[in-house]
């Protein structure tokens, strides 16, 4: 538990993680808050029945918010925290969003305005200056995603936040990518924080989850309250799962990140390799092949570490050419292929990864 003595030096994020969202420090009492399996709870007090919270909930929340900087949410996945959001745009409302982002939030936008219920402006989230122009007084919301997935194109949030609230619309930023380690949106504005907590934060390919963090005080009974209207709550199992994940998410972003900015300089230099985008942090690294779909495709199928899987953020290494997904945005480039970034030896990977590389160049070389 966080020292709260008003004396006391601010813990670092590393610290939060490990000790937040414990029981307190008492004689027989456990390390870590038990999975509390209860649909009904005695009434009179503040749950009562088993959609309105659960302890083990409530630890995993503990933990998210305090590295956020605000109150957290869990949610059943990451979509549910996204519809739960996008729900409570009225008839019409105007949503400015990224024109090429994570392929769920995106349909989920597109689906609503199909049905007449929004409207959306989609930008390139990385030209700050085309985004600022699009914000007018008639947008509602702003929907950010940085890094993006999959292109890792990188938002200006202080700008974009400044220019919103003059508008007065909301900005909520997904923060999957990046986590609260390496980035606090609301520190920069961000009326809302939404996370897959199915990848880094859970980062064992074992859970679904999702999540919203808040620091409007007005903000969060209202998500609150739509989470248990919707019955979008998150199994007990999950939560748990998810803040045992919370604890070495430090240690786990820390050793991912080095290899991925060590992977992403190798590959700047392979000539299989037309395109490497990255950030200069994170874990995930995406590539464009010279030699167009057709090679993203064997890339995937070629290797033995690297695992060919859509999801992310886990301890293994994955990969996967995202515009083999038909809803996937125009604006990813047909030869792209993300790679989620794991904790294996970055020599073991490299070895994977180069040796699949090279065999494509020798297959383009001999058709050539």
């Amino acid at each position: 538990m966080a020292d709260d003595r008003p004396d006391a030096r601010p813990l670092s994020p590393s610290t939060v993680a490990v000790t937040a969202g414990r029981p307190r420090h008492e004689a027989d009492q456990p390390l870590n808050h038990p999975i509390t399996m209860a649909s009904t709870f005695v009434g009179g007090g503040e749950r009562e029945y088993g959609r309105s919270g659960n302890p083990t909930w409530e630890a995993f929340e503990d933990v998210l918010g305090r590295l956020e900087g605000g109150r957290a949410l869990a949610f059943s996945s990451g979509l549910a925290a996204v519809s739960t959001v996008l729900d409570l745009m009225g008839q019409g409302a105007l949503v400015v969003a990224p024109d090429a982002a994570y392929q769920g939030s995106l349909a989920q936008i597109a689906d609503l305005e199909l049905r007449g219920r929004l409207v959306s402006r989609l930008v390139d989230i990385a030209d700050t200056d085309a985004v600022l122009a699009a914000l007018d007084e008639d947008v509602a919301l702003v929907w950010v995603e940085s890094p993006t997935n999959p292109n890792l194109d990188v938002a200006d949030l202080e700008r974009i936040c400044t220019r919103a609230h003059e508008v007065g619309a909301y900005v909520v930023v997904d923060n999957t990518f990046a986590t609260p380690l390496l980035q606090q949106p609301i520190t920069a504005g961000a009326d809302i924080v939404v996370h897959s907590a199915t990848k880094y934060l859970s980062g064992h390919s074992d859970v679904l989850l999702g999540a919203l963090v808040t620091a409007d005080e007005q903000l969060y009974p209202v998500l609150r309250q739509r989470r248990e209207l919707q019955g979008s709550t998150p199994g007990t199992l999950e939560a748990w799962l998810a803040t045992r994940g919370l604890r070495t998410l430090h240690l786990r972003v820390e050793r991912a990140q080095a290899n991925a900015m060590e992977l992403a300089r190798r590959l700047d230099e392979h000539p299989a390799v037309a395109r490497v985008r990255y950030p200069g942090f994170g874990c995930i690294v995406s590539i464009e092949l010279a030699a167009g779909p057709l090679a993203a495709d064997l890339l995937t199928r070629k290797t033995r570490l690297w695992v060919f899987a859509t999801s992310l953020g886990g301890v293994e290494s994955t990969l996967e050419r995202r515009r083999r997904w038909k809803g996937e945005s125009q604006h990813v480039s047909e030869a792209l292929v993300r790679l989620s970034v794991g904790v294996e030896d970055v020599e073991d990977l490299w070895a994977d990864l180069g040796a699949a590389l090279d065999g494509l160049v020798e297959v383009v070389t001999d058709r050539g």
